[in-house]
């Protein structure tokens, strides 16, 4: 049976989905041949993809752990994915039991995903919704449901904002969400750069997301990934360090040198306070 036969109602198996090419990136079964084919050629201009990727992850569960000890108790994961295992809600609620985490993708197969991934699962809920509609994605029934908003809350923009081009500027966008933010609250992010990528190279991996459902792919310098963090007060990524945007890998990590592999320096990540 071929996958288009094999596709849920909704699901277009014709069209790669960046977040089924990350879910076989890491190792998932929630993908398709052609989530497959275009993660390969992905690979074949990106050959440390996979450190990537895992690096990203690795500073998921690491910050949202942190998030946790900070006292925080309510987490948004925008663009959330859902791969198979070691999601935001088992790195917090490991240290947080009572910790609440809303799911959010656009992509109607990580839908079905979460349904079934997320069944029985207290303190977590799923909802699709779009990270470029702040008022649509916060003022969701099932988010007003879940979220205080006149509490702290963990926004988790992990790997989301290069799939929005400048034209809906993406800074803006994530400033009308920290708008609706308790202070208190905190921003993680994570962001593809352009910084260290051979421009002919990079403009094949961007080809690639063009033709999937995302529509294109928008890797950034540093100055621009530092933008979206414009009134907020950045951690420190390790104990020792300066309040700075680092590396993938490195951010919470017990060897930042070990932790600073070549996929790691693909791309640069903090986690950032709403001050009062």
């Amino acid at each position: 049976m071929s996958d288009i036969e094999q596709a849920p109602p909704g699901v277009d198996s014709t069209i790669p989905s960046p977040a089924r090419m990350y879910d076989y990136i890491l190792g998932g079964s929630a993908n398709f041949t052609v989530d497959r084919e275009a993660v390969k050629k992905v690979r074949e201009h990106m050959p440390d993809l996979e450190d990537a990727a895992w690096a990203n992850r690795g500073f998921l569960q690491r910050s949202v752990r942190w998030l946790a000890q900070q006292g925080v108790r309510q987490f948004i994961d925008v663009g959330a994915g859902l791969p198979t295992g070691n999601n935001t809600h088992d790195a917090v609620q490991k240290v947080a039991p009572d910790a609440r985490i809303l799911y959010v993708d656009n992509d109607p197969l990580v839908e079905i995903h979460a349904k079934s991934l997320l069944e029985g699962v207290a303190g977590t809920a799923f909802i699709t919704a779009d990270f470029r509609d702040p008022d649509g994605l916060l003022g969701h029934e099932e988010t007003t449901a879940m979220i205080d908003f006149t509490e702290p809350v963990a926004l988790l923009l992990v790997t989301v904002t290069h799939f929005v081009p400048d034209e809906d500027d993406p800074w803006g966008v994530v400033q009308r969400y920290v708008s609706r933010l308790a202070p208190g609250s905190y921003v993680a992010l994570s962001a593809i750069s352009s910084d260290r990528q051979v421009s002919e190279e990079l403009d094949q991996v961007t080809a690639v997301y063009a033709r999937s459902s995302s529509g294109g792919a928008y890797p950034r310098p540093r100055a621009e990934i530092e933008r979206f963090f414009a009134g907020l007060e950045i951690v420190p990524p390790y104990e020792g360090a300066p309040a700075e945007l680092c590396h993938l890998g490195v951010w919470g990590a017990e060897d930042p040198d070990e932790a600073d592999s070549d996929g790691s320096q693909l791309g640069y990540c903090a986690v950032a306070r709403k001050p009062a």
